[in-house]
């Protein structure tokens, strides 16, 4: 069986953030650029957090609304990141025990990727082709 790394199957870029931004703004972002999460960075692209569209249901929930919190009030800080050299089995392990469906992909502390579940439905997609 061949090894399947990180760095086959990322997407990239990826849309990020600044931790200071409106939801309603990091809403639009996600809609204009059809993503299902942002990733918030500091000014030298280092991770800050995640903020997905689940976050958002759970916020309206509460009755937040998106213009009067920021994505630092709201995104994920404990995150599970890995790096572009790993197997893609770790990220798919860590996607099924954490019931997640984004992993930021970090140089260091730098933002370079994200897997996505799409990703590897789109990689599984074209291994199954004739």
């Amino acid at each position: 069986m061949v090894e399947l790394y990180v760095d086959q199957i990322m997407s990239r870029p990826v849309e990020t953030v600044s931790p200071t931004t409106t939801l309603g703004d990091a809403a639009e972002t996600m809609i204009r650029h059809d993503v299902g999460a942002v990733v918030a960075v500091d000014d030298s692209n280092g991770f800050e957090g995640i903020l997905t569209a689940t976050d958002f249901v759970l916020l309206a929930m509460e009755g937040s609304t998106a213009s009067d919190v920021t994505v630092a009030e709201s995104m994920r800080t404990d995150v599970v990141t890995t790096q572009r050299t790993a197997p893609a089995t770790d990220v798919v392990d860590a996607m099924l025990e954490e019931l997640i469906h984004h992993v930021p992909v970090v140089d260091g502390n730098e933002v370079v990727g994200m897997v996505t579940t799409f990703d590897l439905a789109a990689y599984l997609g074209r291994s199954l082709e004739p």
